[in-house]
């Protein structure tokens, strides 16, 4: 059990998970939470994160931060996600390890699953066949940083769990069309799609400002010209008649509301042991979605009324990942936020 005034970094806290874990452990009554941003601390330079070690001696450790993008981003990027990956997790680990932290939680994620791995997936499948090429980079850096946790167990005796989420969404998601992950992108697709319908070029503009669309696109537009804004838009699959969605539309994927996350990995990092929980333990909600019927529900929820088109030139990635949870409802947690819920509530949130 995590004392309320022990001394807890959580690495990555402006980011999706991080800021989740945060908010949880606030809202949890936890008065020590130490971060520190990207500029402040390189986690990928191991002197850097070994003298913060020395100097801040947390005692827990949630290791939240990691270079993620969705299927574009990790077959484009793919030197920089394995290295960064693989730099960030050996760091922390070595440094959680050299500096006396009771215990640590890795974070990883679904991706390191065989790309044709039997559904509902278990825990013991991994390294059982060839990953999906599109994120194998990420997954690998991800697996590496599970092995290490569990040798740092075995060979010195820590106390570092690990689990592996499934796909997430939420507060503080990457809205950037050419990096977001599937939900947050298509999200953001109709949203805009239904702004322009509507002719609000003020409120694009105020989006576009805030989220980079990418594709080098942010650079070109202008935004206090409608036609300008309409051409960005465009090029990204968004217009007034029509909102066109890569692949086809029929893989499945899981969905888990990060704040229903933050509140699992409190709870195992306060209930359970790593003698407890094993190498790893899946978190998720053990339910799916076509995305197709993502793409419905989605469009619907904010009113969206042009067409969908799919653009099936486009990668769908992995057919089906559907995590098994039932280690982790064993352990007594199941997850809380509805999908439908939590999309109404990211509306509003963005």
């Amino acid at each position: 059990m995590m004392e309320k005034d022990a001394k807890i970094y959580v690495a990555g806290h402006r980011g999706l998970v991080g800021s989740a874990i945060v908010r949880k452990l606030k809202e949890e009554g936890y008065t020590n939470i130490v971060t520190r941003t990207h500029s402040e601390l390189d986690l990928t330079d191991q002197r850097a994160t070994r003298e913060f070690f020395e100097k801040e001696r947390p005692e827990y450790v949630f290791l939240a931060a990691a270079k993620v993008g969705g299927i574009l981003a990790n077959d484009t990027y793919k030197a920089d996600f394995i290295y960064q990956n693989m730099m960030i997790a050996a760091n922390v680990i070595e440094a959680s390890y050299r500096y006396g932290v009771k215990k640590l939680l890795n974070l990883g994620s679904s991706c390191i699953y065989p790309k044709y791995a039997p559904q509902p997936m278990k825990e013991e499948y991994l390294l059982t066949g060839e990953l999906e090429p599109t994120n194998e980079p990420y997954a690998i850096a991800k697996i590496a940083a599970i092995k290490l946790c569990r040798y740092f167990n075995e060979q010195y005796g820590t106390n570092f769990i690990s689990v592996m989420p499934t796909n997430l969404y939420g507060p503080n998601d990457n809205f950037n069309l050419e990096t977001s992950h599937v939900l947050p992108a298509l999200l953001r697709k109709f949203h805009l799609g239904k702004l322009l319908m509507e002719g609000k070029y003020e409120e694009i503009a105020k989006d576009i400002q805030r989220y980079p669309i990418g594709f080098g696109l942010d650079k070109e537009v202008d935004t206090n010209d409608p036609k300008s804004i309409e051409k960005a838009l465009e090029a990204v699959g968004i217009s007034k008649e029509a909102i066109t969605i890569w692949g086809t539309g029929e893989v499945y994927r899981e969905f888990l509301h990060v704040d229903d996350l933050a509140d699992a990995c409190v709870y195992l990092m306060n209930g359970y042991d790593y003698k407890d929980i094993g190498e790893f333990v899946n978190i998720g909600t053990g339910e799916d979605v076509k995305i197709k019927d993502l793409v419905k529900m989605i469009k619907e929820i904010v009113g969206y009324e042009g067409q969908i088109k799919w653009d099936t030139s486009k990668p769908d990635g992995t057919p089906r990942k559907l995590l098994d949870v039932s280690r982790l409802h064993a352990l007594g947690w199941k997850h809380k936020i509805k999908l439908e819920d939590g999309i109404k509530k990211l509306i509003i949130e963005i």
